[in-house]
Formats: structure tokens, sequence, C-alpha cells
């Protein structure tokens, strides 16, 4: 209970503090001496008036960087004061604030300091790594079959507007020869998408264009340059790169890639502050999908569907495995978008992997 006019005395044994006394009843503070003794707090204002508490009715504010220690009393009083070092003695006295000290007592370590920015790294190197990619494959496997049209409408119009690609210079027959084989791949792969084969000129200006290429679109359309028909030695060639563009349809690799691309710039929004709107990011989603690569994993796969392809044709893959190896030979498979010939995996690992497939049907 609070009482007035105490004894004007301190307890040699215990411990004081200076500060500010409001009284709970006005916005004045009164100067003030806190004495902590034992399971007794006091508060004693000039020579003869003092306010006593048992330690158990007081309630103290957990501290914070740059605000004075606060102790509250059941009658709406308050002591406040500068002297931590004081209050932090009767804290852990009396059992106070625990946790809140250990967490102090961590924020002042600059072990722990650089030990949280470390891990801090870390967790978002691991989600860039692998949480956004995993994410965004889950976001590609449930997204409506209705929605990828328009990736696909919007994709050839950015190539079309940048010159990238033009209408196909192949004579209507070997047009017709290479939409028989991509309806027989399309076939073996099923699958709710409105597959179609857009046969086109990579190099319409001569050059700087997509050149001897190809790539999958999310809602089944596939793009074959006339370069890439023209560097092939036989069709089996052309059915294998088909088989294995159908891959990333059916495996949504396209919409995989534009999720994780979108999702790592959000990150990077998020970090910088830099406001970017709903519009810029669908206006992002054809850019993604024209210069975005494939991962190690889903050439991989594409190459293993592909591969089972060709296998029940041809009984082999070396098809593939020919035109692979020519577009290396040839700057490398460069081109403007989503190639064949992607920088991950490698290309030789990838030949070896349409080997060992190979040799496991025998």
């Amino acid at each position: 209970m609070p009482g007035l006019n105490g004894p004007d005395q301190a307890a040699t044994d215990g411990l004081s503090a200076q500060g500010v006394f409001f009284d709970g009843r006005s916005s004045r503070d009164h100067p003030a001496t806190l004495l902590l003794d034992g399971d007794q707090v006091r508060v004693r204002l000039g020579a003869q008036t003092e306010h006593h508490w048992r330690a158990d009715q007081v309630t103290l504010e957990a501290a914070l960087p740059g605000v004075r220690r606060s102790l509250s009393f059941p009658d709406g009083s308050r002591f406040e004061t500068p002297d931590d070092v004081v209050i932090r003695a009767w804290e852990r006295r009396h059992g106070r604030n625990r946790l809140l000290g250990g967490v102090r007592r961590l924020e002042g370590s600059w072990g722990t300091a650089l030990g949280a920015v470390a891990v801090t790294g870390a967790v978002l190197w691991g989600t860039v790594t692998f949480g956004i990619p995993a994410l965004a494959r889950q976001a590609a496997a449930v997204t409506p079959v209705g929605v990828l049209a328009t990736f696909d409408r919007e994709t050839l119009q950015v190539l079309e507007d940048q010159n990238l690609i033009a209408p196909s210079g192949l004579s209507a027959a070997r047009q017709a020869q290479l939409q028989s084989a991509f309806r027989d791949v399309s076939g073996w792969a099923g699958g709710p998408y409105r597959y179609r084969l857009l046969l086109r000129d990579g190099e319409p200006a001569g050059g700087g264009g997509m050149g001897a290429n190809a790539f999958a679109l999310p809602n089944g359309t596939v793009v074959m340059t006339d370069q890439l028909v023209a560097l092939a030695s036989s069709d089996r060639e052309l059915t294998g790169v088909l088989a294995h563009e159908v891959g990333h349809v059916t495996h949504r690799h396209g919409l995989a890639g534009v999720y994780q691309a979108l999702g790592l710039s959000l990150i990077v929004t998020a970090l910088t502050g830099d406001v970017v709107s709903g519009a810029t990011f669908a206006a992002a989603v054809p850019v993604a999908l024209v210069q975005g690569g494939y991962s190690r994993a889903a050439e991989t796969q594409s190459d293993t569907v592909a591969a089972r392809f060709m296998l029940e044709r041809y009984r082999t893959t070396r098809p593939l495995q020919a035109i692979l190896a020519r577009l290396e030979a040839q700057e490398g498979g460069a081109g403007g978008g989503p190639d064949l010939l992607s920088t991950h995996p490698g290309t030789e690992a990838r030949i070896e992997h349409l080997r060992q497939l190979e040799d496991a049907a025998r």
C-alpha cells in the first residue's frame, strides 16, 4: 500500500537512483529518489514525503534504447530514471524481464549482430535459390489454361515488334511436312494445351534476330526458325527438337520461369523501396518469356521427354544428340529467346544424358 511521511532513511544495503516522480493526477514531474531495498520500493520526494510499495506491486517497463526506465505503481503514479544500471541490477535480483533482458544483451553483442546479418543473408539466399523457384513451379502448375493463351499472344507480339521473327520463307510443301511431324509429337504428348507450330524466319533483317532457334510458349505454341530447319540434316533431328519443346509446355517450364523472374523482382522492389505497378509486371511477362533461359532441371526434364518420344519412334536419341552438337558448334546456339541450346546444363552433359537414357532403354 502507498504510504506518506515514512521514515527518513535509506537502506544501507539497497539500491538508489535519481529521477522524477509523477503522482498520476497531473502531468507535472517532481524530482525524486528511488530506493530499492529487498522487497520494498520507496520513492522519496524532498526531506519528508515518501511513498512505498511492495516489489510485487510494481510494474517495470522493459528497457528501450534512449528511453528512461519507468516503474508504475498501483495508484497510477510512476517514477522515471535514466539510471539503467541500478534498474537492471534490481531486475536481475527480482527476476524481472528476463527474456527481454536476454534480448537486450544479444542486441549489444557485435558477434550476435554479425551472426544475425549472416543468418539473414543465408535466409535470403535460400529464398532466392530454392524458395522462389519452388513457389514459381507451384504457381505455374495451378495457373488456369485459359490464362496461357494471353502469354503466347503477347510474347509473339513482342518478337514481331522487335523484328526478331518474320513469316517463314519455307515452301508450303516443306511447312506441311514439319506440321505433320509436330502433330505426331503433340498428339503423343497430350494435355489441355492448344498446340501449334509456327515456322518463322529467325533473321528477318539479315542478322540480329533469333537465328537457328526453337522455343515453346506456355499454351503450346512452338516457334521454329527457318535457320534451324536449314541446319538440320534430317527431319528426325527436327522432330527431336519439337519433342523437347513440347516437354517444356507439358511441364510448364516457361511459365515457371516467368513467375520466378517476377518473384525475384518483387524481392528487389521490397528491398529497394521502388514501387512497381501491376501493369509493369504484366508487361514484363512476355519479356521474361523471350529473354529467360531454362534451369538445369527443366532442360533435363524436357530432354527426358524428347528421349522417350524418340525411343518409341526411332529407338535412338542420336538425331537429337547430333543437332545439339551442331548448334553448339554454330556460335554456341546464340539467340534472342529461350532457345533449344540453353546454357544450363552444358551441351556435353545433355548429350551424355541422352546417351544414358538410350542405353537404359536397351
